[in-house]
């Protein structure tokens, strides 16, 4: 999923992300991918939620 990703944001989209990582560490295992694209999308970056969702959907398949 990264590898998608890091060539579709800018650096500082990446640490915006990363945010998210860091406030649940302990529970980004267990996350849904519902959990994650709602946390997303609570950036409120539509270029973010975008490549994000795009990556998830083609890591489940």
């Amino acid at each position: 999923m990264a590898e998608r990703m890091v060539d579709r944001l800018s650096l500082v989209q990446l640490r915006r992300l990363q945010s998210i990582a860091s406030l649940h560490k302990s529970h980004m295992g267990k996350m849904s991918m519902d959990e994650l694209l709602y946390k997303v999308r609570a950036l409120e970056d539509p270029e973010i939620f975008l490549v994000t969702s795009k990556a998830a959907i083609h890591c489940s398949f």
